[in-house]
């Protein structure tokens, strides 16, 4: 009982800090809701590399020299042939492929009779720009197949042979919003923890009541504890508001469970909260906590496939992205608003911040006793 009187006074004194503190008050309130608004609104984004799979049911000299074409243009990577129709689902589900190829068994047989084929293309709607690019490119490619059938002879009259139908997954009308975001609550609550984390040991040196603090009858852990819990409160409060805010005001779809995006987001933003707690132990002044803050930041967001993929960048960058809290939060998000996961369909990107968490937040523990002697 004793601890715990302890911890919620210190937890009192923290929330107090903050909201009496103007600065710390315009960074919980001001800058997250403008950003909400402005990269809703205002953010676009282009892409290069598209993996794709290949269904095609006639295996014939005409389907493979289609499948040529799109393979020559060096925009498309393929990633799989599949054998049957289960197979499409399961390869955009689980994003092995941005887009599966569907060739019916009379592709060539219906070319030859003069009549009209069509190629189905079915898109992952969850990356609606990578979607329309990638349907533009082939649309060209159909085009161009096409005067190739008529320049040998193979398609009669003067309508094109082979006609493109789209189709798109998890996001019907490839909506570039909906794939931003559903994943801004999660980045906009990363820069609001992390500047308020990292400030808020530097904080208590330079504003000297840092050795008040060690003389109260407060252990490290109980005050990193202390420390932890606002952060944690304010990032979930930003979260959800802006969460609430994408399905009500921009009318993003939730299709996921409440159980999942709460429990992704407590965990991210405990993981978020053990970084900033490193960083501000780290720190003697609250310029040095806000430079660290930064600097974890850029790379963190940049990185973290918010506007291009993470597959464009070299394979030992994404290996090493791994260690990415963002990254693996905005891709269970976007799982859990367009795809509708559950607990167990995030649980892979849940896990890695649980790991993240039980290093960030014991290291800043021992930072903080090792300074404080």
């Amino acid at each position: 009982m004793q601890t715990l009187r302890r911890l919620t006074a210190l937890i009192l004194k923290e929330l107090l800090t903050i909201m009496k503190d103007p600065k710390s008050r315009f960074v919980v309130i001001a800058p997250p809701i403008i950003q909400f608004f402005i990269f809703s609104y205002a953010a676009t984004f282009d892409l290069e590399n598209v993996r794709y799979a290949v269904f095609d049911e006639c295996r014939s000299v005409l389907s493979r020299s289609f499948l040529a074409d799109v393979e020559g243009t060096g925009r498309f990577r393929l990633t799989a042939h599949l054998e049957n129709a289960g197979q499409v689902e399961e390869t955009i589900d689980d994003e092995k492929a941005r887009l599966v190829i569907h060739i019916g068994s009379q592709f060539e047989e219906n070319l030859r009779s003069g009549r009209s084929v069509e190629i189905q293309i079915i898109a992952d709607g969850r990356s609606p720009n990578v979607a329309m690019i990638a349907i533009g490119y082939l649309g060209t490619i159909v085009e161009n197949f096409n005067n190739s059938l008529l320049e040998q002879g193979i398609a009669q009259g003067s309508g094109p042979g082979l006609a493109l139908v789209e189709r798109a997954w998890f996001n019907e009308n490839l909506s570039s919003r909906w794939f931003m975001v559903s994943a801004l609550g999660g980045v906009i609550s990363t820069v609001v923890v992390m500047i308020l984390t990292s400030l808020s040991v530097a904080r208590e040196r330079e504003f000297g009541t840092f050795e008040q603090l060690l003389v109260a009858p407060f252990s490290p852990v109980e005050i990193l504890v202390g420390k932890s819990i606002p952060g944690i409160l304010f990032g979930m409060l930003d979260a959800l508001i802006f969460s609430g805010g994408a399905v009500l005001w921009f009318h993003i779809p939730f299709r996921g469970t409440i159980s999942a995006l709460m429990v992704s987001l407590l965990c991210f933003i405990t993981t978020i909260v053990g970084v900033g707690l490193l960083v501000s132990s780290l720190s003697t002044t609250m310029q040095q906590g806000l430079l660290g803050a930064f600097l974890f930041l850029m790379p963190a967001i940049t990185l973290s496939g918010l506007a291009t993929p993470v597959e464009n960048m070299p394979m030992w960058l994404q290996q090493v992205d791994m260690l990415n809290p963002v990254r693996h939060i905005i891709t269970a998000l976007r799982r859990i608003f367009l795809e509708g996961a559950d607990l167990g369909m995030v649980w892979s990107q849940i896990w890695p911040l649980l790991i993240m968490a039980s290093v960030t937040l014991p290291l800043a523990a021992w930072l903080f006793r090792r300074r404080s002697v």
